[in-house]
């Protein structure tokens, strides 16, 4: 495999103690960086950091990445740990209850949106001026094809990636003319654990979609995350890249 150089970058990868955050992990690991994983899971995150078995070029810091102290002190200890932060990218998420939109309670409605998109803004708003004061970095935000054409049973998941991809056009505008880009990819199905939260008929309707009949892995999603926060990644912001086997129409 031919690796994207990330040598002496730092990177924040939210979500990152298991599926597609602990692929991206690897990925970036492989090409020369050095990870900060946060999750909630302290359990999930230390088993992660075991396997990763990259030594003190990994540091894990569990967190609710829905609060803003929780975003602040995460932000504190991997800068004290590393020095720097040079990417972030913003995977946390899940899918929550599939149901119609009026059959959804307002706290299960809240709970996806709290993390799948709020966060994403408390983690934004602490890791740019960081970026900014050294005029460098790359921020990839894990959205969804549910954000470009809304799936049935998902309103919920399908605003919220929707926003993901709103905001990192904005941001993506806001920080243009500066040497930090910001993207977003937009996955179809892939094959993780967040499946489990989905019914096996909604899994069926997502993989009835795509053009190529199967769902993606994620080594798939972390090769691409590893470009985009490369310096090969140069003159995309604000841009969404679909990986989803054909399923995107615009």
């Amino acid at each position: 495999m031919n690796q994207i150089d990330l040598s002496g970058r730092v990177a924040v990868i939210t979500g990152g103690a298991r599926g597609i955050g602990l692929a991206v992990a690897r990925r970036f690991l492989a090409s020369g960086a050095r990870c900060s994983l946060w999750d909630n899971d302290a359990t999930a995150l230390a088993a992660a950091a075991q396997a990763l078995g990259a030594g003190d070029r990994v540091h894990t810091a569990t967190a609710d990445i829905t609060q803003e102290a929780a975003v602040a002190s995460a932000t504190a200890a991997t800068h004290a740990r590393f020095g720097s932060i040079d990417v972030l990218v913003n995977n946390a998420g899940i899918a929550g209850v599939n149901k119609k939109l009026w059959e959804c309670t307002p706290a299960e409605w809240r709970a996806v949106m709290e993390l799948d998109l709020f966060a994403v803004f408390l983690c934004c708003r602490a890791v740019v001026p960081l970026m900014l004061a050294k005029n460098a970095g790359r921020i990839v935000n894990v959205a969804s094809i549910a954000g470009k054409e809304g799936n049935p049973n998902a309103s919920h998941y399908s605003a919220a990636k929707a926003g993901v991809i709103g905001l990192t056009k904005s941001l993506g505008k806001e920080l243009a003319t500066t040497g930090i880009r910001v993207n977003c990819i937009t996955p179809a199905v892939i094959e993780t654990e967040i499946l489990q939260q989905c019914s096996p008929e909604h899994v069926k309707y997502m993989l009835s979609k795509i053009p190529m009949g199967r769902p993606g892995t994620v080594d798939e999603v972390a090769a691409l995350v590893a470009w985009l926060a490369s310096d090969e990644c140069s003159f995309s912001t604000g841009a969404v890249f679909d990986i989803s086997g054909g399923r995107a129409t615009y």
